[in-house]
């Protein structure tokens, strides 16, 4: 290893040291998280799903009447980043 890179490679340690500690020399801790309400994130278990008529990928129709049985339905959203 050279000696430029050597160098370059302590001072990157001391500097995150000193980053990491306090004046006082105590270390941080994270930041505490709020809490998120999940009333506000959109329908909640239990709550009625309006009415709606949407095709599939085939071009059928679907509508919430459609997809229920005899005990209702369930709907499940899931997120997917690769779509």
């Amino acid at each position: 290893m050279n000696r430029t890179l050597r160098a370059s490679m302590l001072t990157m340690g001391l500097v995150a040291g000193l980053l990491a500690r306090t004046p006082e020399g105590r270390q941080t801790s994270p930041p505490a998280r709020t809490p998120i309400d999940v009333s506000k994130l959109g329908p909640q278990v239990g709550d009625r799903v309006p009415d709606f008529s949407l095709k599939d990928q085939n071009g059928k129709t679907w509508t919430r009447d459609s997809i229920a049985g005899p005990k209702g339905a369930m709907l499940v959203f899931f997120r997917s980043a690769d779509w």
